[in-house]
């Protein structure tokens, strides 16, 4: 983190911060979370990875950022998955397999469908 020596400097911090805050909420913008704890591992999380990062590629979907987090506290629920559209609120789903990924990707993330089916309550 840099140094802040003047109001200047923290006028540009807050601007860059602004700037990051505003490109992760834009419309379009798409966040998928895939839990990699060891529970989430164990019931198959990587696989999971997997399909979600192949259809990202066989579907061309862009603006979709995925990253991985660690346990999310609901073991029996694994692999869990969530997705963040925009400024939508975060879904969470449960027991996502790798066909549920594929289909997750494909009616939430591309088409904005939310997949009922395996959504849980945090």
């Amino acid at each position: 983190m840099p140094t802040i020596k003047s109001l200047d400097d923290l006028k540009k911090i807050r601007e860059e911060a602004l700037e990051k805050r505003k490109v992760k909420t834009a419309s379009g913008q798409v966040q998928v979370i895939v839990g990699m704890g060891t529970c989430g591992i164990a019931a198959g999380a990587r696989d999971a990875m997997k399909a979600i990062l192949e259809t990202i590629q066989t579907e061309n979907l862009e603006g979709v950022v995925v990253t991985q987090t660690g346990c999310i506290g609901l073991c029996e629920k694994e692999p869990i998955v969530q997705v963040v559209v925009g400024d939508q609120p975060k879904v969470t789903y449960g027991k996502v397999s790798p066909d549920v990924a594929r289909q997750i990707m494909k009616e939430h993330v591309k088409n904005g469908n939310v997949v009922k089916d395996f959504v849980i309550q945090i």
